[in-house]
């Protein structure tokens, strides 16, 4: 059985961990097995399970980046089972493929999950330059989720290998039509559902989230926003929602295993990201027929083909409210998408075998 040593910071619910946790149920774990190193001794959300799965944890603790390599590489040198190291924190990745270079591994993949790292400024640009050269120049693999995401870390390299960030078509589409007013039922909600699925980060944009919320309350409109996540920006947003007397209209639902069933009963997903890579949540929608107004920031390879999917700039509130208050335009049928999803890829069957076949030449 070969061990692959996954490089991922800690497994919470975001999008590359959660594109891991599709894969890695997905896979035959009698010939390949996940083991995950973190850096953080909290327990991540999908810690359980991957020791159900037969996973390992392993967390290292350093103060920052360049002791985590040194401690890195050290647990390799006396781990040589790792043989494939997977590094999954982007500009990060050089400093793993340092460590495992260092101890003798032999296969050092670098996967690119984003198309921006979101910083600013000469030092950021002197450091995206090195990683990138470094990120290029020590892995023998390199992935990305995306075109853009292949762009930004491998710039021209030719040899980077495509893995979408895929779902579990079958089973989302199953529990979305059986869960079509979810939101209605379980919260009593008759009104515009709006939901929001993500960390509570700066990225993310929620304040602005709150200025669309601001703006539908002062045209008396009947809605309800819902966020969907966790992070250090919570208790924030809490006190903005306070403050700006949306309270009743804005609710936190913190972290969710029904993430599926409310995307299948909310009338639209907003994403006003400051910059993303090809975020699992946007398949997650696709896939059950939701339909999501999307920051102009984002990549347009975010949208599938199956009218779902509309743009907008985040210079303009009353963008964001007009579509809101829009009729949604003719949905594809529910075959017409799983056959779009497949023929591009974004079936996590497919994708587990693709990944699985990757590693098998690694042998």
């Amino acid at each position: 059985m070969q061990r692959i040593l996954h490089i991922i910071g800690k497994m919470d619910r975001a999008g590359a961990e959660t594109m891991l946790m599709n894969i890695y149920r997905h896979i035959d774990r009698t010939q390949i097995q996940f083991d995950f190193v973190t850096f953080t001794n909290q327990p991540g959300d999908y810690d359980t399970e991957i020791i159900q799965l037969g996973g390992r944890i392993i967390p290292i603790i350093a103060k920052n980046s360049i002791q985590r390599m040194f401690k890195l590489r050290q647990f390799l040198k006396s781990h040589q089972e790792y043989q494939i190291v997977h590094a999954h924190i982007l500009l990060s990745n050089a400093f793993h493929l340092i460590a495992a270079k260092q101890a003798g591994v032999k296969y050092r993949i670098s996967h690119s999950h984003n198309a921006s790292d979101g910083y600013r400024g000469i030092i950021v640009k002197l450091y995206e330059k090195w990683s990138i050269n470094k990120n290029k120049k020590l892995a023998t693999h390199k992935i990305a989720c995306g075109k853009e995401a292949a762009k930004f870390l491998f710039k021209d390299s030719k040899d980077v290998i495509l893995l979408p960030n895929a779902v579990d078509i079958h089973k989302m589409i199953m529990t979305a039509e059986q869960n079509r007013n979810y939101i209605q039922e379980k919260f009593s909600d008759t009104s515009l559902k709006i939901i929001q699925v993500g960390r509570m980060l700066s990225v993310k944009n929620h304040q602005f989230s709150l200025e669309i919320a601001q703006a539908l309350k002062k045209r008396n409109i009947n809605f309800t926003m819902y966020f969907i996540g966790n992070g250090v920006l919570l208790n924030e947003l809490k006190q903005q929602t306070e403050k700006k007397s949306l309270s009743d209209c804005v609710k936190f639902l913190g972290l969710r295993t029904d993430v599926a069933e409310l995307m299948a009963s909310a009338d639209y997903m907003i994403m006003p990201s400051l910059h993303e890579g090809f975020p699992v949540v946007l398949v997650e929608s696709q896939t059950v027929g939701l339909h999501s107004l999307v920051s102009d920031q984002v990549s347009q390879e975010v949208d599938l083909g199956v009218n779902l999917v509309k743009f907008l700039p985040i210079n303009s509130v009353n963008a964001w409210v007009e579509n809101l208050l829009m009729t949604t335009t003719q949905k594809y049928s529910t075959e017409q998408r799983v056959n779009e999803l497949k023929e591009k890829k974004f079936d996590v069957a497919e994708n587990s075998n693709m990944l699985m076949s990757i590693y098998k030449l690694m042998q």
